[in-house]
């Protein structure tokens, strides 16, 4: 057996809330049958926020404060890649600062992505932190629609402190089509829900499941925690009770998040593992052309291994919203008239970005060895005492507690979701940096306001289908 398990988890999931039946009444002029699945909320993305934004706050809270060095590969699991030709996964891993000498690499098409990369990274012989992070967009008026939600959870497998073992496995490849969505397309195109449920899920999840149980030497008896992630409702039951299961069926997190694709086995996983106890056993289940199968048993550390924010924090740190067409803006749905404003250029001089990478990607300031200040961005200089720039240390902020200093609300340049909040950012550390405020509830913020980073699409050129990324200041609690 594998002296490598999981070591450390965490989860992201953005602080938008949409009510389900918010988006039922929009539709109900048309589909008035959504009003019965529309029961409570969901969760969706800023426009700021993709597959990348989200994997490394998820890697974030995993994480903590742990040496990335001994990390030997990062696996990026998504179905929602904001990049076709450039790897996402590197832009992740200069964000969390890690050592360039990290094996970086994308997972995508499949729903089952995101286990089968745990898997690989489980029976592997290196630490690597494996992410899942999606935010699948369906049709107006589907019931995807209400389904969908979005999240990203991050797991680090190595040899220390480990939490949770893999002791058993399986995997079938089948070409069972239940979705797809082709190349340029935006949303999925699902197949009927019956035939996905009896030929699907019932007749090809329970032997693979059968098959890791036996390759752990247990019975469905022995298993504590059942996780099978499916946008389709009942479906976990569905195969539970075949397999006959009778414990404890992992909450599908559709009140708060909603099905979030390749992501959503992780997540599942992190909010099981944030609950469970020592010596307790789990089976995850991933579908999707075929089915991933892990039997993980938890140790004696799952008891100090809880994140910081997790699952638990980031379903109470909401910030709700009334406005549908927020969510379709955001998602592409609707093409608004932005005014002259929105029609400046956003061309990024990508040499330049890679001259300040250093600085720009994993947020990091300078600290003058002559009077201690520090200033960010780094110049050629100090600018109190004029010490050269070789006297300036690097200090990472992204984790530096701050405040807000100044904060200002302004209506008349373009935003996509206006207004663009901006102000002075105050670190404990003396940093004093001019910030974007971003998921901003309605109460707005003040003068002390704690505040975390939080690192997001800084601007897009849509002409040319580029994201520059940076770093944003949001309040440390949802108001």
């Amino acid at each position: 057996m594998t002296a490598f398990g999981i070591s450390a988890f965490g989860a992201y999931v953005p602080r938008l809330r949409l009510d389900r039946a918010i988006i039922a009444d929009a539709h109900r002029w048309a589909m008035p049958g959504l009003r019965s699945a529309a029961k409570g909320s969901r969760a969706f993305a800023n426009w700021d926020e993709d597959a990348i934004t989200m994997a490394v706050e998820a890697a974030r809270d995993a994480l903590a404060d742990r040496d990335l060095s001994k990390v030997a590969a990062l696996r990026l699991a998504s179905t929602s890649l904001p990049f076709a030709d450039l790897q996402n996964a590197a832009i992740v891993a200069r964000a969390i600062d890690a050592p360039h000498q990290i094996a970086s690499s994308d997972v995508a098409g499949s729903q089952r992505a995101g286990t089968s990369a745990l898997l690989q990274a489980l029976k592997g012989t290196q630490a690597e932190l494996v992410i899942g992070s999606d935010h699948p967009s369906a049709k107006p008026a589907s019931v995807q629609e209400l389904t969908f939600g979005a999240g990203a959870a991050a797991i680090l497998v190595s040899a220390d402190d480990v939490v949770a073992r893999l002791i058993g496995s399986a995997t079938r490849t089948n070409a069972f089509v239940d979705h797809f969505r082709a190349s340029g397309a935006s949303a999925d195109y699902q197949w009927e829900e019956r035939w996905i449920r009896d030929e699907g899920y019932a007749r090809i999840v329970p032997e693979a499941a059968q098959a890791a149980l036996a390759d752990a030497g247990l019975g469905i008896g022995d298993i504590q925690h059942f996780i099978m992630p499916s946008y389709l409702k009942g479906a976990a039951e569905a195969v539970a009770k075949r397999l006959g299961f009778t414990g404890s069926i992992a909450s599908g997190l559709e009140d708060g998040i909603g099905y979030s694709g390749a992501a959503h086995p992780l997540l599942m996983l992190a909010a099981v593992l944030e609950r469970a106890g020592p010596d307790e056993r789990i089976l995850l289940l991933g579908f999707g052309q075929g089915v991933d199968a892990l039997v993980l048993q938890a140790t004696d550390a799952i008891v100090a291994a809880r994140p910081a924010r997790g699952i638990a924090g980031s379903l109470a740190d909401g910030v709700p919203t009334d406005s549908y067409l927020r969510l379709l803006s955001f998602q592409g749905g609707i093409d608004m008239e932005w005014g002259m404003r929105a029609e400046k250029s956003s061309k990024t001089s990508l040499s330049e970005q890679y001259r300040s990478a250093g600085q720009m990607e994993a947020f990091v300031a300078g600290e003058c060895g002559n009077c201690g200040t520090v200033q960010f961005p780094q110049l050629q200089y100090c600018v109190r005492c004029n010490a050269p720039a070789e006297r300036l240390a690097p200090v990472p902020l992204r984790d530096v507690p701050a405040q807000v200093q100044t904060e200002t609300a302004d209506w008349l340049s373009y935003h996509p979701a206006p207004p663009l909040r901006v102000g002075f950012v105050t670190f404990d550390n003396g940093a004093r940096v001019l910030m974007e405020f971003v998921d901003v509830g309605e109460g707005g913020i003040d003068t002390g306001t704690p505040l975390r980073m939080v690192f997001r699409i800084k601007e897009q050129d849509r002409q040319r289908g580029y994201n520059r990324y940076f770093w944003k200041a949001t309040p440390l609690r949802a108001a």
